[in-house]
């Protein structure tokens, strides 16, 4: 019988106890992996589902991501005009928290350019596209919204028409998404007080100038709604995405964009690039620093528990030793539980993992890739905590089994 496993047969319960614990230590290690990797699946998920060549946002910004952006939306009949260019897509995103039903609803508010994107790409569970240009949305399942569902957000009510899910923003919020126009009144929403103290303090600014001197029916004029006033821009948009044909070269139209003075413009690869670098960046070293630090804690417990149950058979090592076993017996007879031991515990981390990972409020992604380095992480430290075993076992003589 191997020597490895009668022992480990011997001592049944301690070797139960220490591979869960073994287990536990690096489903947390695959866990940080697996967070790691949905905050980057999170982070880019719009720029990837929503297909577009090229991005055009603020100038001198990294936006609509990494940063704050605001162009104006008229902005995609400019660029409709560049060769090459056959979609040009208003685009919007900003967070909001309020109260539904008593309860905090925290939401990532997405504005796509209804009717030329009707959110088409979106993957629903359940319900259908956006069909009108107002008081329509789609959900994602995370938010606690159910299909048909309406919910009052500013001075509108939106019904929920199509359900979705794994739609998640980069801070981790659940996304609604909008017609642009709806997008930009919960962004731009202002109470009732609010806008009437706005339009007193324009009338008043009027008034005490010279033009409102020389012209009393401006005054009247600036007390209207900022629709009414030709003078004030529309409410701005984050970006314009631009689609182009499949004969265009993405360069040329690039060139062309950049000649224009008030924006920037990347591509999506650089734009995925832009958001990886800068919020995620932090994100992933921290990630990256808690799973060394983890896989030394795993080593290093594995070790003092491998040293552990070499000393406790240190009498029968002594006596295999007097009956002429070689030192490779218990070499082997260490290693080989090291192995186990090691084995149990990434089997335990994936078990436990798969069961509980769900249960995160974020997103957590286990590749294949990260699976199998893991496994030779284990592979590795297995054998590496093994040392100090085996080094006791050798210091012991034949002799010490007649004591």
């Amino acid at each position: 019988m191997n020597l490895a496993i009668k022992d480990i047969r011997h001592n049944l319960g301690r070797f139960v106890l220490t591979s869960i614990g073994i287990g536990m230590l690096l489903m947390t290690v695959m866990g940080m992996s697996g967070i790691y990797r949905g905050i980057i699946e999170d982070a880019t998920l719009l720029i990837d589902k929503m297909g577009g060549d090229i991005w055009i946002v603020q100038e001198n910004t990294r936006g609509p991501f990494a940063e704050l952006s605001r162009i104006p939306q008229n902005l995609t009949h400019r660029a409709l005009s560049v060769p090459g260019v056959t979609v040009a897509r208003s685009f919007v995103q900003h967070t909001i928290q309020r109260q539904n039903n008593g309860k905090r609803l925290r939401m990532t508010v997405v504005g796509v350019d209804w009717p030329i994107d009707n959110g088409r790409w979106i993957p629903l569970l359940s319900g259908r596209m956006l069909d009108q240009n107002h008081y329509e949305m789609i959900a994602d399942k995370s938010l606690g919204l159910e299909l048909g569902e309406k919910i009052k957000l500013g001075k509108n009510s939106y019904t929920v028409v199509g359900m979705t899910s794994s739609m998640i923003s980069s801070g981790g919020d659940g996304i609604g998404f909008f017609t642009v126009s709806d997008a930009m009144s919960i962004q731009f929403d202002s109470p009732g007080e609010a806008v009437r103290l706005e339009r007193a303090a324009r009338s008043a600014r009027v008034e005490r100038s010279d033009v409102g001197l020389k012209q009393p029916s401006l005054i009247d004029l600036s007390s209207q709604a900022s629709s009414y006033l030709p003078a004030l821009a529309s409410p701005q948009v984050s970006s314009v995405i631009l689609k182009l044909s499949p004969a265009a070269n993405i360069k040329e139209v690039m060139n062309i964009i950049e000649g224009w003075e008030d924006v920037s413009v990347y591509t999506s690869e650089q734009e995925r690039e832009l958001l990886l670098k800068g919020s995620v960046e932090k994100v992933r070293k921290q990630i990256g620093l808690f799973r060394v630090l983890l896989t030394i804690i795993s080593a290093i417990i594995m070790a003092l528990i491998l040293y552990t149950l070499t000393l406790d058979k240190l009498h029968s090592i002594a006596l295999l030793k007097l009956i002429g076993a070689s030192n490779w017996i218990t070499l082997k007879l260490i290693l080989q539980q090291a192995l186990i031991l090691g084995a149990a515990g990434y089997g335990i981390a994936y078990f436990l993992g798969q069961k509980i990972f769900p249960l995160f409020p974020r997103r957590v992604i286990l590749s294949t890739e990260d699976l199998i380095q893991l496994a030779m992480i284990v592979f590795v430290i297995s054998i590496l905590s093994s040392f100090l075993g085996i080094w006791k076992a050798l210091q012991v003589k034949p002799n010490e089994a007649l004591n």
